[in-house]
This record gives C-alpha cells, sequence and structure tokens, in this order.
C-alpha cells in the first residue's frame, strides 16, 4: 500500500478559483494508486464535482475507483479527503449526498480493513474530515444531514464528541429520515463512547416510549440491541409487539421489525403468531414472511406458526392465500394436518388459478395422491400453471413453480401422469419444454419406460441429452430400445451451441451400452478438476471392478481438497473400484462435518447418501449424521422456498444412512 500524499512544490490551483481545490496541484497524484492504478485521473474527478452537470459522473467516478469494493483504504483516498468534503460543504455542489456516501464508505473501510491495507495518514486525515463534517449535521438541506449523521457514525475515536452533536440537533430536527440517521448512528457510537454512553442509552430507552413516532421507537430497539445487545430484555419485544400492532411501522418492513429482537426465537414467535391475523392485510402478509422466515432457519418454528399459517388458507386477500398455500408445501409432511383443506383448493371453489396451482404442488410434496388426477389435467391443458424453469431467490416471491419439482416425487402415480405427458412429449413446443418433461422421467426412473418411443423420437432434436439422460435412467428397457448408433453419433456432433452435450452424452451412452470409452475420452483429461457435479471421476466409478488401472491416478486426490466435489466422487469411484471403505469414509466424514451447522451443499447431501451406501463400514460417520438431525437450526441457506426441502432432504438421507449404519432398530 502506498504511503502518505506526495506534495510538490507550487501554489494553489489558480485556474479553478474555488476554495474547495486549493492545494489540489501540490500533489503529487501520480505517485499514488487507486483501484485502476496510478492516481493521476483523480484531480480531473474533483474538479469536476464543481460543474453542476458532471458532478454525480464525478462523484461515481471516484467512488468506482478511490473506494471500489472496499477492503482497503488507498493512498489516494488519504489524498482526496479533504476535498471530498469541501465540496459536500459546498451548498452549490450538486452531488452532496453522493460524496458523503463516498466519505462514510472509505471511514467504514478505515475501521474494518487490516491496518496493512490502510494507507499511512488515514487516520489523521478522517479526524480533519469529522471536524469539518460536524458542522453539516446543521446544513439546511436534509439530504445532507441525513447523510452526515450516517457517515459520522464511523467516528469511532471521537464517539462522545460525535454523541453530543447529535443529540444537540436532535431536538431542532423535524425530518423523520434525519431523525432515523441519527439514532442509527448513536446507536453505533455509544459502545465505542465514554463519557456520552450512558446518556445516549437513556435517550434511546426514552425514544422507545408510546408517545414517540414508531419508526423512531423501532430504530431506538435496534440501536439498543448494538449498544446492550441482551436479546433476552422483555422490553424489546414489548416495544415492536406494540408498534406492529399499531400498523405504522415506519417504513420497516413485518420482517424486519419482528428482526430486532434479536436471537430471542420464542419471542419472535410470540409476536409473528397474532400478526397473521390481524385485521389490515399488508401486516398478515409481512407477519406470513416473517413466519415463512422463520420456518426456513428454525425447525421448532414449524410446529409454533404453521398452525397460524394455515388459518390464512381463507384469508379474503387472494395473494396471502396463495402465500399461506406455499407456505404450507414448504413445509412438506408438516403441512399434513391440513391436507384435505389443501384437497379442497383445488377445485373451482377456490376462484384465485395460482392459489390452485400451488395447492397442487403442497399436496405433492406431502405426498398425497389427490393431486395425481388434477395434475395430469393439468398436463393436458394449454394452460399448465408450472414454468419449465427452476427460480432460486433469496426472497419470497410467489412465481411459478418449476414442472419437474411439482413431477418429481411422483413416480409412484407415473400411471396416472404419464399418458399426458407421452401426449406433451409427442407434440413439445419447446426445447425449454422438452428438457423439463425429461428431468421428471429422469427422476422417475424406470417407472417411465413406456415413454421410451417419444425419448428416442427426441434424440433427433435439440433435446437429445435430456432425452438420453432419461433413457439411461430408465435402464434395461431403455437400453434394449436401441438407438447406440444416433447416441454414438451425437457425442461428435452434438446439437449447435450445446458445448456441454459430448460429455453428458456420453455418460448416457456408457450407462445404456456399457462401452464407456467415449466417456474416458473425454473426462479423463480432466481428472482432479476440483469443480462441477460432473467430475471425471464419476465415470471410473461407473466401471467398478473394471476401474482397477486407475486407481492410483484417484488416490492422490482423494485428499487435495477436504470439502466438495473432488473427495466426494474421487471417494465414490474408488470405493465402488475396490469396495474399501476405510480409505473412504474418513475422507467422506471430513468433508460433511464442516456443514454439520450450515452452508450445506448439494455435494454434502450425495455424500451422506453415499455413506448410507456403505452401510456398517461408514460407522465413524454417525455423529456427524446425527449432528444433522438434531440441530434445530437448519444447516442449510435461509430465507428461500428450498431452504425447507433441502433440509428435508438432507434429514431424509441422514436417517436413511443411520439405517443402513445402525441397523433397523437403531
Amino acid at each position: 500500500m502506498t504511503g502518505a500524499p506526495h506534495h510538490r512544490p507550487g501554489g494553489g490551483d489558480h485556474r479553478d478559483g474555488l476554495n474547495g481545490l486549493n492545494g489540489l496541484d501540490d500533489i503529487a497524484w501520480s505517485s499514488l494508486e487507486h483501484a485502476y492504478g496510478d492516481a493521476a485521473d483523480v484531480p480531473a474527478h474533483l474538479r469536476a464535482l464543481y460543474r453542476p452537470d458532471e458532478a454525480v459522473a464525478a462523484a461515481d467516478d471516484l467512488l468506482t475507483k478511490v473506494y471500489h469494493q472496499g477492503g482497503c483504504v488507498f493512498s489516494s483516498a488519504v489524498a482526496a479527503l479533504p476535498f471530498v468534503v469541501r465540496a459536500a460543504a459546498d451548498p452549490a455542489v450538486t452531488a452532496r449526498q453522493d460524496l458523503l456516501e463516498l466519505v462514510g464508505c472509505l471511514a467504514h473501510e478505515g475501521n474494518r480493513a487490516e491496518p496493512r491495507w490502510v494507507a499511512t495518514g488515514w487516520a489523521e486525515a478522517w479526524d480533519l474530515a469529522v471536524t469539518a463534517l460536524l458542522p453539516l449535521l446543521h446544513d439546511p438541506a436534509p439530504e445532507v444531514r441525513s447523510g452526515t449523521a450516517e457517515t459520522l457514525a464511523a467516528a469511532r475515536e471521537r464517539a462522545d464528541e460525535v454523541l453530543a452533536a447529535l443529540w444537540n440537533r436532535w431536538p431542532l430536527e423535524t425530518v423523520p429520515v434525519v431523525r432515523h440517521r441519527i439514532v442509527e448512528a448513536a446507536g453505533e457510537l455509544a459502545e465505542h463512547a465514554d463519557r456520552e454512553q450512558a446518556g445516549t442509552v437513556r435517550r434511546l430507552w426514552e425514544l422507545t416510549e408510546p408517545g414517540a413516532y414508531p419508526g423512531e421507537r423501532l430504530r431506538a430497539v435496534e440501536a439498543l440491541r448494538t449498544v446492550a445487545p441482551d436479546g433476552g430484555d422483555p422490553r424489546y419485544a414489548r416495544v415492536v409487539a406494540d408498534v406492529l400492532n399499531g400498523g405504522d411501522l415506519g417504513g420497516r418492513s413485518v420482517a424486519g421489525a419482528v428482526a430486532l429482537l434479536g436471537d430471542d426465537r420464542a419471542g419472535r414467535a410470540a409476536l409473528i403468531a397474532p400478526l397473521l391475523g390481524n385485521a389490515d392485510a399488508a401486516v398478515r402478509r409481512g407477519a406470513l414472511e416473517a413466519a415463512a422466515g422463520e420456518m426456513s432457519r428454525w425447525r421448532s418454528a414449524v410446529p409454533a406458526l404453521l398452525p397460524s399459517v394455515a388459518g390464512l388458507l381463507d384469508d379474503p386477500e387472494p395473494d396471502n392465500r396463495l402465500f399461506a398455500v406455499r407456505v404450507l408445501g414448504m413445509c412438506g409432511a408438516a403441512a399434513r394436518p391440513w391436507v384435505d383443506r389443501l384437497a379442497g383448493l383445488i377445485d373451482d371453489g377456490e376462484p384465485y388459478p395460482p392459489v390452485r396451482d400451488h395447492a397442487l404442488w403442497a399436496l405433492s410434496r406431502i405426498g398425497d395422491p389427490r393431486c395425481a388426477e388434477p395434475l395430469a389435467r393439468h398436463l393436458a391443458a394449454e394452460r399448465q400453471g408450472f414454468s419449465y424453469f427452476e427460480v432460486h431467490s433469496p426472497s419470497w416471491w410467489t412465481h411459478e413453480l418449476g414442472l419437474r419439482r411439482t413431477l418429481a416425487p411422483l413416480a409412484a402415480h407415473a400411471d396416472v401422469l404419464l399418458p399426458p405427458l407421452r401426449a406433451r412429449l409427442e407434440a413439445v413446443g419447446s426445447v425449454d419444454e422438452a428438457r423439463a418433461l425429461c428431468q421428471v422421467l429422469t427422476d422417475w426412473g424406470p417407472v417411465a419406460a413406456p415413454a421410451v418411443p417419444e425419448l428416442r423420437r427426441l434424440l433427433r432434436t435439440d433435446a437429445a441429452v435430456w432425452a438420453a439422460d432419461a433413457l439411461a435412467a430408465i435402464g434395461p428397457e431403455a437400453a434394449a430400445a436401441g438407438d447406440r448408433a444416433r447416441l454414438r453419433t451425437l457425442i461428435d456432433a452434438p446439437p449447435q451451441g450445446q458445448t456441454f452435450a459430448p460429455r453428458s452424452l456420453s455418460l448416457a451412452y456408457g450407462r445404456l451400452t456399457g462401452d464407456w470409452e467415449p466417456a474416458l475420452a473425454l473426462f479423463l483429461p480432466r481428472l482432479g478438476e476440483p469443480y462441477g457435479n460432473e467430475n471425471p471421476a464419476i465415470v471410473l466409478g461407473e466401471l467398478g471392478a473394471a476401474g482397477a488401472p486407475y486407481v492410483d491416478r484417484l488416490r492422490p486426490l482423494l485428499r487435495e481438497h477436504a470439502t466438495g466435489w473432488l473427495p466426494l466422487r474421487t471417494g465414490e469411484a474408488l470405493w465402488r473400484i475396490t469396495g474399501r471403505a476405510d480409505e473412504v469414509v474418513p475422507v467422506l466424514v471430513g468433508a460433511i462435518e464442516p456443514f454439520v451447522r450450515s452452508d450445506v451443499t448439494p455435494a454434502v447431501v450425495l455424500a451422506v447418501r453415499l455413506l448410507g451406501e456403505i452401510g456398517r463400514a461408514a460407522a465413524p460417520a454417525v455423529p456427524a449424521l446425527r449432528a444433522f438431525l438434531d440441530a434445530d437450526e437448519r444447516p442449510v441457506e435461509h430465507g428461500t422456498w428450498r431452504s425447507v426441502p433441502e433440509d428435508d432432504e438432507l434429514c431424509e438421507a441422514a436417517r436413511t444412512a443411520l439405517r443402513a449404519i445402525e441397523g433397523p432398530a437403531r
């Protein structure tokens, strides 16, 4: 990291005639650095701040170059800071709010980054900047006062002085957003203060009282939890409940307000449940999102909240009914007590089609057979109500459900669903539709055998890759149907634009014909690559004992990566080739143990299933498998519709593995 700014002889910047730029030409900018190299272009951006039509773009350029993505404080930031602060203080500058944001970002990194990544002189420059910023708390422009309060929240070394200035401004401030920023800044600074800390805590508690504005009450709770983070203080729950029941959240969401209770799980559940019956439809919707968030994270939240969510199946607001149905579907088997009510939503008694569609998915998740006939009718209709793509979003959108996700659990009802599904394959209108239908058949495996004729026809289309996967999953009956020559040709001449196709086709070809030469030719050169589900070791595992010549190439890879796809696929291949669990099980256990509390990936779930296949010799995995099952916090990504299904999948894999390892009695 380059050191402090270098100055060179010469007067001020006489060309601009602006006091804010005095001294700009005294700095050897080319000897300083920003994210894109030397800082010789920074003076031009600083000058542009005083040209109204260029100011916003110049502020953005400075943010991009001098701050970039954070992680450090460049030497150019030390030199530029005084000029940026002067411009932010100048009423004639049109980008004042943007500049305050830049200063705040830099100050945050100055507090957060390791000292070796903070340029020499930053602490002194920031201290001078704080002095210059304090008067802006009284600026005529509310957006400047707001930005200043937010920026000064980073002034930890002068916390007492800044807190005194913030509270000095408080009785004069009438703009809600500025008052919000003052409260937030007070919360961030109080833990770093000495003489002002007790007074700040007292003021914050006063702001939680019923007479205060709702938005300020919630922000005061948030600030108090920063400086005095006792999540068990019952006053927090009382304040949040009072504000939520009043209906005025001061710009916050219900979920955001509930989150202020921190680790008080019981308090959050007790707060959400009555809100699900609130008279305001918008509050009920917010409570549904908060409930979904709780259940996506905590297994214990399901019995606590799902009954109240189920009560909204009769909500007069159709989108609330839709959300409630989807939450029940997300929770799968736990929603079984309401299965009759869900089944009743399928017919035309429910006027909102998306509710009916989601009810079908919910029944599919629960495993209720009453979804099969209606889904068959959906498949035969022009409007299916299901997407050909899976939408994965960290949010609570009630977007269309994926066809594959809905039909995949229903292999037991293939006799009902296959006729309309085969008809759709026969008249398929797009590659996307063909892919989704083929993926369903792949998930169903051998029971999809009646669809072999339609799948064989798809081998002559751009959907050949997915048709081949389905044929391979069906197994011997599909293999007996032929098309060996067609598949072999496709490996060398796949559909245009599908660079992934040869590898996938070669796997399907090997599984159908037993000829693994094409797959070995494509995969072996990439053996050892750590990323991707389709790791080359898959092919060697498929060979079984015939893969013995490759064992010496696999063993060094077994411990090359501790987690992820490589140890899983390498371990699986070695076990299938040698039958030796002793060298594989310790690696697999090591690959899943880091995830017993969080961040479970598909590779972890597959490793758990493989341990179940290995059986009794996988006994060292028992503590990790039990940890997966005993946790209350789901060890998967939280806050999405996939959270509970993915956790259910993990738990089922762990239970199955434990039965295989310990025997049925356990």
